[in-house]
């Protein structure tokens, strides 16, 4: 008691509620613009009762019920900076409140590590860690499409230079401006953007919502017209092995070599008569041992 006594004499000529509250990171200051009297005062009174819950904590046994219940205390009051940090990863279209979950594991982790007598505000130490938790769960439990660990942190750069040029240019900036920030190649920089994107593997035939159109398969295949040719192919390939040699050699001077009756006569020393009579008497072999056509 004789510590806060002892600073209540600058207290009365200034309240200190509004000095710290850039320490807060920006959890005030992100969610008031509509109202900022009233949210400033709540994160200065989610600071002062944080202080003291430390306090508090430091004073009691781990695993006592009096030290469980003022931990608790303090996760209650500083779950606003998790909700704070889980909204930034809103356009990961993961569930707001699994994203939540896993903040409150870092917050949790950031209580427990914290030491008050550093004079380091708790939000400016629990922040980051609330925020590498989420992260984390992003890389490892989110993906069902995995990328290299370099290209996933290169991402988080892109992103975060695409933030700060966005801000300072007031406009979306390029990939030129982006790879120029960075000092990376512009097809780094492509790569990284599609790597972000990358969280989940879509169905080829799954309908597209909203816009009506129909699946991938149907907008991005094609009908090979050859395909039917693979069939016809293996089918003939099974049917000239069971030609005598002759035949076959025929059948393959006529139509893989483009030979005419003539030419094969002159090849094989037969008459043109006689490889018109062979080349009869093996489509007619062909045609009976083609179950398709019987």
């Amino acid at each position: 008691m004789t510590v806060s006594a002892s600073t209540a004499p600058p207290q009365e000529e200034a309240p200190p509620a509004p000095a710290p509250a850039p320490a807060l990171e920006t959890v005030p200051e992100a969610a008031t613009e509509a109202a900022p009297a009233p949210e400033r005062r709540r994160g200065a009174d989610t600071r002062a009762l944080t202080q003291v819950l430390f306090g508090e904590l430091k004073e009691l046994q781990p695993g006592t019920p009096e030290h469980n219940r003022v931990r608790g205390a303090l996760i209650e009051a500083n779950l606003p900076l998790v909700r704070y940090a889980a909204a930034r990863f809103r356009s990961r279209n993961e569930p707001m409140e699994d994203v939540v979950q896993v903040g409150t594991i870092g917050l949790i982790n950031a209580i427990d590590r914290f030491d008050p007598d550093r004079g380091v505000q708790f939000p400016t130490f629990a922040m980051p860690t609330v925020i590498g938790e989420i992260k984390r769960y992003f890389r490892d439990n989110v993906r069902t499409v995995h990328v290299p660990r370099r290209l996933h942190e290169l991402w988080v750069q892109v992103n975060s230079a695409t933030e700060d040029l966005t801000t300072a240019f007031g406009r979306t900036p390029t990939t030129a401006e982006i790879a120029e920030r960075l000092r990376i190649a512009e097809d780094e920089v492509l790569s990284c953007i599609e790597a972000g994107r990358s969280y989940h593997a879509t169905s080829l035939e799954a309908a597209q919502e909203g816009d009506g159109l129909p699946g991938l398969l149907d907008r991005l295949g094609y009908e090979d017209p050859a395909l039917d040719g693979v069939e016809h192919r293996d089918l003939v390939r099974h049917l000239l092995v069971q030609l005598p040699e002759r035949e076959q050699r025929i059948l393959l001077l006529r139509y893989y070599s483009n030979l005419t009756q003539s030419q094969i006569s002159a090849e094989l020393g037969v008459s043109q008569m006689h490889v018109s009579r062979l080349l009869a008497r093996s489509f007619q072999r062909l045609r009976s041992a083609n179950r398709i056509e019987a």
